[in-house]
């Protein structure tokens, strides 16, 4: 049994290093021909040179597949089988949520209250969108008699960077307008970095960074009237000075606002004119009515709780499809998602804050 077990484990290494060896030979030929720019002659000589040696290395150790080594490669086969299923269906069922997603006419028409009761609390909606309504969110309000005050879309992305900054973990982008308190979080992280963190720990975080989104969005619209302000004002001092016999006229909108005033000042620049001629509420944000009112409302929601909102797919093929891709979708995509490891287990969150809804992706 043991001579038996080294053979296989020798004839498994023998395919995988000449495996290794034919990538290798491959992947450096389409570097000369595409990056390097190698003349097309000594970029073919690369692979004959080189492949043949491999392909007599891989004829001695298929020979061998009659005495156990077609074990591994069923093996591998299985495996690959299983991976390839998986990365099929689960980009079927995005391409289904982006075909599906909820438009944003749509949400404006059913108004703030989303056509039902708005309750204090915060909902925490996963899916995999970055941008648009997912549909899910439409079986919520067909399901639900009400929907939280305020709801996050959090879609988890993984960087190609190590680790990511506590800081720099959550990107918000709001969605719809102000009074629907609906909100788009990304939330970045690295490859060594491991979702272990408490749930609350969790929520105090992503709480602090919308916070912190809602007083930065505020200062860049209030600078933003500002500056706006400033451009109108300056323009209508430039029309009405375009009488004066000042050349052609077209000098006087390239000169900044209050230039004659400052130009004789050692020292200054453009952008403490800029500061300066800017009112305080620009420079303190929690004057704003608007900011008070979303922070309180904001407030009021985390001092009610956290709702995690999950959809319980089912992914089925349509009707007219093929018979393989139902066997494959129906069948064996569908096994492995009742097998994994869902959402709830991975996140750890208490069962007593999840609340989940059934929905059916036809891919």
């Amino acid at each position: 049994m043991v001579g038996i077990l080294n053979a296989i484990h020798a004839q498994l290494a023998g395919i995988a290093e000449v495996g290794v060896m034919i990538v290798s030979t491959t992947l450096v030929t389409l570097v000369m021909l595409l990056i390097w720019q190698t003349n097309l002659f000594l970029a073919l000589c690369f692979p004959l040179v080189f492949g043949s040696v491999e392909l007599i290395y891989m004829s001695a150790v298929l020979s061998k597949i009659k005495e156990g080594g077609w074990l591994p490669l069923v093996f591998a086969s299985c495996f690959l089988s299983v991976m390839y299923i998986w990365n099929y269906g689960s980009v079927l069922k995005y391409q289904s949520e982006v075909r599906e997603k909820i438009s944003t006419d749509f949400m404006l028409e059913l108004g703030s209250t989303l056509g039902t009761v708005r309750v204090p609390g915060i909902g925490l909606l996963y899916n995999e969108l970055v941008y648009g309504i997912p549909s899910i969110l439409g079986q919520y309000l067909l399901s639900l008699p009400a929907i939280h005050s305020t709801i996050v879309f959090v879609c988890i992305k993984y960087v190609p960077v190590p680790v990511v900054p506590q800081e720099e973990r959550f990107l918000f982008r709001r969605v719809c307008p102000k009074d629907y308190h609906m909100f788009r979080c990304v939330a970045r992280y690295g490859y060594k970095d491991v979702r272990k963190e408490d749930h609350h720990a969790f929520e105090q975080l992503l709480v602090e960074s919308l916070e912190k989104f809602l007083r930065r969005e505020a200062q860049d619209l209030a600078l933003e009237g500002n500056l706006n302000e400033l451009d109108m004002d300056s323009v209508s001092v430039t029309s009405k000075d375009s009488g004066a016999p000042a050349g052609d006229g077209t000098e006087d909108l390239r000169i900044p606002l209050m230039h004659d005033q400052r130009s004789g000042e050692p020292g200054t620049s453009t952008s403490e004119e800029a500061s300066s001629a800017l009112p305080s509420s620009v420079m303190s944000s929690e004057e704003d009515p608007s900011l008070e009112y979303e922070l309180a409302a904001l407030k009021e929601a985390k001092d009610s709780g956290f709702t995690y909102l999950l959809a319980h797919g089912d992914v089925r093929a349509k009707k007219n499809s093929f018979f393989l891709k139902k066997l494959v979708i129906n069948y064996f995509y569908s096994f492995l998602r009742r097998n994994c490891r869902g959402g709830a287990a991975t996140m750890r969150v208490p069962h007593m804050n999840i609340l989940q809804v059934g929905m059916t992706y036809m891919v």
